[in-house]
């Protein structure tokens, strides 16, 4: 048997008592979903700090919320951190500033993509916990280390993009490897609706990576990547202290993997649980080939497009677009910026209750990619009515672009790494996820580069961009799509057909397109 986490240890020796397989789950999911909340609050800081280090817009007026000092502050009738912007930060604050910018951010971002791959390839071979324990505290040394860099008065260009390169390649421990121990716990069964709740750490992350690093702005802006820093590499220490990445960890026999009930499983006797670790892990190759992998992946490559601009360039945008005739603060935007979020959470939780219902993930994305553009175009040509207007449009931009992102990324990426085609090996999550999202995560870098130089010549382009992109991912999934809804037709004709799901179990259903 594999030895249990020392804290788990711990809690046992005092509380004397086993727990029941439940327990453990709520702890998996609590501490998966802390550590990669962790993971994205550490890369909110340079889309808060953007404006600090870049120019201000040539026009700048406070304006006057509503809704009191968490949208705005003020000084004296100045604009908050107006001094600083206006300085900026060499060598940000050039004419090429802006480039640089994302330059910084496509850095972080390709380093990161690349990882990605090698770290699905090591995180079936190693220890999770410990592998996952050391990347965000890793991590957490690097972003912390770029905001130093304030504190130190360094401004040589190398020095921050190797910050940020280092830390994009320990990042990539972090998905691969809590897609891969959530679906080692959980079952097919409402996997969507499982993953798509859970996945709203992706969107709380953001929230409160942007909150805490505009919380600290007025101070220097080396806070706020300092703050996130160490949080991330707390989160870290809990991870290795507590996480117990397979059932066998603990003494019992896997689920994830095995397609029983979940009921079943939990009555299993001792005598029926497996104890001894005896998968397998896959190569990169032979993952590829898994149906439904590219495809998805394509997808994904867009999708992460679109959703990763709005990432690093929303709290940007916002400062420097009028809303209502008005600009907002550098504090002011980051903390606007989080509402896109707020929609996320809520895009994704439907996305995979919908797909859950449908048993139809392909369709379900495709859907909500194409419903995209249109409030991608909305929220351009009308977010600067007024600020009511900018608040919902954003949240329902936010509901479809991280719909489909946040779905393929953990109910897709889960399913796909427990494909029939495998024949039982259980090696193959990390390794999938790592494919899809190492996919996607080229897209997330192209994206925010690309509106670095677009957005000279007006955001106009960046929005055409983004709606081409999103056009684009939903093309990539059209042969699943039309599949799946022939079999929804079918079932529905002839209810004694398997539903697609069972039969995708069973290994009697296989995507046309690889």
């Amino acid at each position: 048997m594999r030895s249990a986490p020392p804290g788990i240890n711990l809690l046992l020796s005092i509380g004397g008592k086993e727990w029941s397989r439940n327990a453990h789950r709520g702890l998996v999911l609590a501490l998966t979903f802390v550590a990669y909340a962790c993971y994205h609050a550490s890369r909110k800081p340079t889309s808060i700090v953007k404006s600090v280090l870049d120019p201000e817009p040539p026009s700048l007026k406070p304006p006057r919320w509503p809704l009191g000092p968490v949208f705005i502050e003020s000084d004296g009738g100045r604009t908050a951190l107006a001094s600083p912007r206006s300085q900026g930060w060499p060598p940000f604050n050039g004419t090429d500033g802006t480039a640089k910018l994302g330059e910084i951010d496509v850095a972080f971002l390709a380093c990161y993509s690349l990882g990605m791959y090698a770290a699905g390839h090591l995180g079936d071979r190693l220890n999770l916990r410990q592998f996952l324990a050391a990347g965000m505290v890793g991590s957490g040394a690097f972003v912390a280390l770029f905001g130093v860099g304030y504190f130190l008065n360094i401004h040589a260009f190398g020095f921050y993009l190797t910050m940020q390169m280092l830390a994009g390649l320990l990042q990539a421990t972090g998905w691969p490897s809590v897609v891969a121990v959530v679906g080692n716990w959980f079952g097919e069964r409402k996997r969507g609706l499982i993953m798509g709740i859970w996945n709203a750490h992706t969107s709380v992350g953001n929230i409160c990576g942007s909150l805490l690093a505009a919380s600290v702005l007025q101070r220097g802006w080396g806070w706020s990547f300092i703050l996130p820093g160490a949080l991330i590499a707390a989160g870290g220490i809990l991870v290795y202290f507590f996480l117990a990445a397979y059932p066998e960890d603990v003494g019992l026999g896997s689920s994830g993997y095995a397609k029983v009930n979940d009921v079943q499983d939990e009555e299993a006797g001792p005598e029926m649980r497996s104890t001894d670790d005896t998968r397998n892990a896959i190569g990169i190759a032979k993952a590829i080939l898994i149906p439904g992998v590219i495809p998805f992946a394509l997808c994904l490559f867009f999708s992460k497009l679109v959703a990763y601009t709005f990432l690093y360039w929303l709290p940007f945008y916002l400062s420097h677009t009028a809303i209502g005739g008005e600009y907002l603060s550098v504090k002011s935007a980051g903390n606007l910026s989080t509402l896109f979020d707020v929609g996320g959470i809520i895009g994704g939780i439907l996305a995979g209750f919908i797909s859950d219902q449908l048993n139809a993930r392909a369709t379900t994305a495709a859907t909500f990619v194409y419903l995209a553009i249109p409030s991608l175009y909305a929220y351009h040509t009308y977010g600067g009515i007024s600020r009511s207007v900018n608040i919902m449009l954003m949240m329902i931009a936010g509901l479809f672009v991280n719909g489909p992102y946040a779905l393929i990324t953990t109910a897709v990426s889960a399913d796909l790494g427990t494909h029939s085609s495998l024949k039982g090996n259980s090696r193959a999550l990390a390794t999938v996820t790592s494919i899809i999202d190492g996919t996607g995560s080229v897209g997330a870098a192209l994206g925010p580069l690309v509106t670095g130089f677009l957005s000279r010549h007006g955001w106009s382009l960046v929005f055409k961009m983004l709606m081409f992109g999103a056009f684009i991912a939903g093309a990539f999934l059209f042969v699943l799509v039309r599949v799946e809804i022939a079999q929804i037709i079918q079932h529905h004709k002839n209810p004694s057909t398997d539903h697609p799901s069972q039969q995708e179990a069973e290994g009697s259903v296989s995507s046309p397109l690889l």
